[in-house]
C-alpha cells in the first residue's frame, strides 16, 4: 500500500511537471519569449522542488508523510489552475514555477522517504517500484498534455491536469503512512541530519547530484525543440520526451535487483557514466532512430540513479532522519537543475545551436561518476579489513 501510494504521488507530481515539454511551443507562440526565458519557467520549478525537499523531508520525519503530501497535492492543483489563467510569462513564474516547485517538493521526498524503513534486503527494489512513478509521470504527462491541448487549448489542458492531480494525488496522499516503528516513542536508529552533514560521503554524493543534474533536465526541456529544429513534428518531439519517461520507468523497475547484488554505489557510478555517454550520442546526431535510442537509454540511466540514491542514504545513515537527509542532498540536484535547462536555452539563443550545452552536460556527468569512486573504494577497503 505504501509503495503504491508513493508511486501514485510521484506519478501525478511529475506528470504535472514534465507536461511542460508539451506546452513549450504554445508559450513561444503566446508570449513571444526566447527559449532561455521559457526554459527558466521549468528550471525555477525544478530548483524549488529540490530545494524544498529538505524542509519537506524534515517535516515528514516529524509530522508524518501524509500531512505533508496532502499540502503538496493542494499546491500542485492550485499551481495548475492558476497557470491556466496566466497572461504573461512572468505570471507563469509566479504560478507554475512556484506552485509546482512547492508541490513536488512536498510530495517527492516524503513519499520516497516513507518507503525506505518498510524494507530491508529488497529495499532498492521497493524503492525502484515507488520512484517508477516519476518515470510513469514522465511518459504520461507530455502525452496527456498534448492530447488535452489539442482538445481544449493550452489553458484548458492545465485545468484538466489540475483535476487529474486532485483526484489521483488526493487519494494517494490519504493512503500513504509511516512505518509504525517510527511513530513509537523514541528516535529510530540511525544518524541525525546534523551528523550526516559532517561526513565526507554526504558531500561526495551531494557533488555528484549537483554535477549530473546540470545536464539531466536539459533533454526534458529542449529535446522537443531540438527535434523540431531537425525537421520533425511537434508530436515527434513530445514522443521523444515520453521515451525518456519510458526508459526511466524501465530503469527504476530493473536496477533494484541488480544493484542489490553487485553493489549500489558502483551501480550509481555506472549510471552517471551512462548519462554522459548518451549525451554524447545526442550531440552527434539528428537521425530519428538514434534520438529515440538516446532518449530511451538516457531515461534508463536517469531512472536507475534516482532509485538508487534513497537506498544509499538508508544504507549509510539509517532510518532516523532518512527523509531529511535525502531532501538536503537534493538541494544539490536543485542547483544543477536551475542552471542546466536555462543555460542551455540561453546558449541556443546566443549561438543558434545546442552543441555546447550538450557536450558540457556530458562532461559534468562523467565528473559526477568520479565523485562516487572514493565511496566505492572506501566500501571495498572496509570489506577487506572485515575479512
Amino acid at each position: 500500500m505504501v509503495v503504491a501510494a508513493a508511486f501514485t504521488l510521484m506519478f501525478v507530481g511529475f506528470a504535472a511537471a514534465y507536461s511542460f515539454a508539451a506546452f513549450f511551443s504554445a508559450f513561444e507562440s503566446e508570449f513571444g519569449a526566447s527559449r532561455g526565458h521559457i526554459a527558466l519557467v521549468f528550471s525555477v520549478a525544478a530548483f524549488l522542488w529540490f530545494l524544498l525537499g529538505a524542509p519537506g523531508g524534515m517535516a515528514a520525519d516529524r509530522y508524518g508523510p501524509r500531512r505533508v503530501a496532502l499540502i503538496g497535492v493542494a499546491s500542485l492543483v492550485a499551481a495548475l489552475w492558476l497557470a491556466s489563467q496566466a497572461s504573461s510569462l512572468g505570471v507563469l513564474y509566479a504560478t507554475y514555477s512556484i506552485g509546482i516547485g512547492l508541490g513536488v517538493g512536498l510530495v517527492y521526498v516524503p513519499s520516497v522517504g516513507a518507503v525506505q524503513p518498510w524494507f530491508g534486503a529488497n529495499r532498492a527494489f521497493a524503492s525502484g517500484l515507488a520512484v517508477a512513478g516519476i518515470g510513469a509521470g514522465n511518459i504520461a504527462g507530455p502525452l496527456l498534455a498534448a492530447w488535452w491541448i489539442g482538445l481544449f487549448g493550452w489553458r484548458g489542458a492545465y485545468v484538466a491536469l489540475a483535476v487529474f492531480v486532485l483526484v489521483l494525488g488526493g487519494a494517494a496522499a490519504l493512503a500513504i503512512r509511516q512505518q509504525p516503528a517510527l511513530t513509537a516513542a523514541g528516535p529510530a536508529s540511525g544518524m541525525p541530519l546534523r551528523l550526516a552533514l559532517r561526513t565526507p560521503a554526504f558531500w561526495f554524493i551531494y557533488a555528484s547530484l549537483a554535477l549530473s543534474c546540470v545536464g539531466l533536465f536539459v533533454p526534458m526541456v529542449h529535446l522537443g525543440p531540438y527535434a523540431q529544429d531537425a525537421g520533425y513534428s511537434e508530436a515527434q518531439g513530445v514522443t521523444l520526451v515520453s521515451l525518456i519517461g519510458l526508459g526511466s520507468l524501465l530503469g527504476r523497475f530493473t536496477v533494484g535487483g541488480v544493484a542489490d547484488r553487485v553493489g549500489r554505489l558502483p551501480s550509481l557510478a555506472a549510471m552517471y557514466v551512462g548519462l554522459g555517454v548518451m549525451l554524447v550520442v545526442w550531440w552527434s546526431t539528428t537521425a530519428w532512430w538514434l534520438l529515440a535510442l538516446f532518449a530511451l537509454v538516457f531515461g534508463i540511466c536517469y531512472g536507475a540513479y534516482v532509485a538508487l540514491v534513497p537506498t544509499i542514504v538508508m544504507d549509510l545513515y539509517g532510518a532516523r532522519s532518512v527523509s531529511g537527509i535525502i531532501g538536503t542532498l537534493y538541494t544539490g540536484a536543485g542547483i544543477g537543475t536551475l542552471l542546466g535547462p536555462w543555460l542551455a536555452g540561453a546558449a541556443f539563443d546566443a549561438l543558434g545551436s545546442y552543441d555546447l550545452p550538450i557536450l558540457a552536460a556530458a562532461a559534468l556527468s562523467f565528473l559526477a561518476a568520479f565523485c562516487v569512486v572514493p565511496l566505492v573504494r572506501q566500501k571495498i577497503e572496509i570489506a577487506h579489513s572485515g575479512q
